[in-house]
């Protein structure tokens, strides 16, 4: 259901990163964020229906920024589960290109586990599918994940599924601005729409942070509301 979803700083620092997912007719903008910084999401189906939280939190770790992301999501009827998808992950990146990754997802009651660390040729990747069991790929140092919080530059070309390990094929689209209800309010927000086994699109505030997310899902609309600008708490 949910593939795409989830189919370096001391105490006064910020981080420098050099793209966090705006490019070509997009603005150019790089956001800064604390240690301590987090997004978090209250996720909706069909409207108000709400079935859980996304959050992704940063860490410095020596020159290194660590991204955690927890995704816990549930679906029922009256007091029996019927839909159950959790996701934890950490990123390590370094100098804007990530260089390590476990994480581990559990969904349609089967668990899935991704490992990557870098090497000198590329990000080496062990993880697991549905349809052929454990995979091993190599990817260049460039590829972004499947985690949404960085952003993606327009275009057409794979990125790294943080759910099973795989290559995920996508075209991403640079949609324009518009106002978005988020942090308990209305905000200008620039969105993207990425193209792939689901069409999800995706909003970035105007510091560069994600903002919002939607998708159609089992006949279901999947929607992403942040709690609180990330910058004000």
């Amino acid at each position: 259901m949910l593939r795409l979803i989830m189919t370096t700083l001391s105490a006064g620092a910020v981080l420098s990163s050099p793209a966090w997912g705006f490019a070509d007719n997009a603005p150019s903008i790089t956001p800064s964020p604390n240690p301590g910084e987090s997004i978090v999401f209250d996720v909706y189906r069909d409207g108000d229906k709400r079935m859980g939280t996304h959050a992704v939190h940063f860490e410095q770790d020596g020159g290194d920024l660590l991204v955690s992301v927890d995704i816990e999501l549930r679906a029922g009827l009256g007091p029996i589960t019927v839909f159950r998808y959790e996701h934890q992950s950490t990123e390590r990146w370094r100098e804007g290109q990530l260089i390590g990754l476990n994480a581990e997802t559990l969904k349609d009651g089967e668990t899935y586990r991704v490992e990557a660390q870098s090497t000198q040729d590329g990000l080496d990747v062990e993880g697991e599918t549905p349809d052929t069991g454990a995979i091993a790929l190599e990817f260049p140092l460039s590829v972004l994940p499947s985690s949404h919080w960085r952003g993606y530059r327009t275009g057409a070309y794979d990125i790294l599924n943080t759910e099973h390990g795989s290559e995920l094929d996508v075209t991403v689209d640079y949609l324009g601005e518009e106002m978005l209800a988020a942090d308990g309010a209305r905000i200008t927000a620039h969105r993207y729409r990425l193209s792939s086994e689901l069409t999800v699109d995706l909003w970035y505030d105007e510091n560069g942070r994600w903002a919002g997310c939607q998708f159609e899902a089992r006949g279901q609309t999947i929607r992403y509301e942040r709690r609180a600008d990330p910058l004000r708490g």
